[in-house]
């Protein structure tokens, strides 16, 4: 298999094997007019298996998004073909319209226009909270 490298854009990496395609639609790049490749199950002798996405294009991500889905992911960010950035990610504190409210009587669920923010409680279990009426959601 044969992926040609990229001029500008962005490189995710050390996604666990099996979430790159979860992140390829919360991130909207199915939406996209640009190349990205998205590779799973490649071996690595960190992970034994993981996803990699690569976008050739300088777009914004969101990267609580990457976060929020695999904390453990980093982001490449490439230009003319260099390396210039690479972060490690953590599971943000605050997610805002990434996940819906399940709770019925939430306020979300009437006031349409109000966004789903949602707090993190628990990092370990990766818990999060509805910051209107405290559902608990766990991924």
């Amino acid at each position: 298999m044969n992926i040609d490298s990229i001029q500008d854009g962005i490189v995710i990496d050390h996604i666990t094997a099996g979430q790159g395609m979860k992140l390829y639609r919360l991130l909207g790049l199915d939406e996209l007019d640009v190349s990205i490749a998205l590779i799973k199950n490649v071996v690595s002798r960190k992970l034994g298996r993981k996803d990699i996405i690569k976008i050739d294009a300088d777009i914004p991500v969101n990267i609580d998004i990457i976060g929020f889905v695999d904390p453990g992911a980093t982001v490449n960010f490439i230009r003319h073909g260099e390396l210039v950035e690479k972060r490690s990610i953590a599971m943000p504190e605050t997610l805002t319209n990434v996940i819906r409210c399940k709770n019925p009587r939430c306020i979300t669920s009437s006031e349409q226009e109000l966004a789903q923010v949602f707090k993190l409680t628990d990092r370990v279990n990766k818990v999060y909270r509805c910051a209107y009426c405290e559902t608990k959601w766990t991924g």
